[in-house]
């Protein structure tokens, strides 16, 4: 168990920094041999489609813990900027990972991460800090973005940016009338 999740701990730093990270090269940093690699996983899919559950699972179980632990607002704030850091890593595996859950059809995750989004929807809602009413779906909709921002040398502010929209979409208004 202590190769997989080296494995995979490599693996994920690996291809958020390179998409075209080699197996090789993750066995060698992981420090396993190559057989040990291809042992846990086959192939190059089986180990993003692997490391994508892993990560997403993460994201998942982080949002009830923010919520039971911070103000509404800033516990969906956290959340998306850890759904950013998890989209750099998804950035270039995402065909792979689309591919393999026939677009997002077939994601065994889809369910708990949209009901991960309404937790903390509900959280906001009810302290009055966010719409009521929001659909975990559509939100998704709204910031599945952080996932698509390239890497390069603004990729940190233009999230923080696009982060800034979503949250205020999101928010209640006072009634100016």
């Amino acid at each position: 168990m202590a190769n997989r999740a080296r494995i995979l701990a490599v693996a994920g730093e690996a291809f958020a920094a390179s998409t075209g990270a080699s197996m090789t090269a993750i066995a060698k940093s992981a420090g396993v041999g190559v057989g040990t690699l291809y042992r846990h996983f086959p192939t190059r899919e089986a180990l993003i489609m692997e490391l994508y559950h892993h990560e997403i699972q993460k994201v998942i179980d982080l949002a009830g813990q923010l919520a039971a632990d911070l103000p509404p607002l800033v516990a969906l704030r956290r959340w998306l900027e850890e759904v950013a850091r998890y989209g750099r890593l998804k950035y270039g595996l995402s065909d792979v990972i689309h591919a393999a859950t026939d677009g997002g059809r077939d994601d065994p995750n889809y369910g708990p991460f949209t009901a991960a989004i309404e937790v903390l929807l509900d959280a906001g809602a009810a302290s009055g800090e966010l719409k009521a009413g929001l659909n975990p779906q559509d939100v998704l909709l709204q910031f599945s973005v952080l996932w698509r921002i390239p890497p390069g040398d603004d990729a940190g502010a233009r999230t923080v940016r696009l982060l800034d929209l979503i949250v205020d979409g999101l928010r209640t208004r006072p009634d100016l009338r």
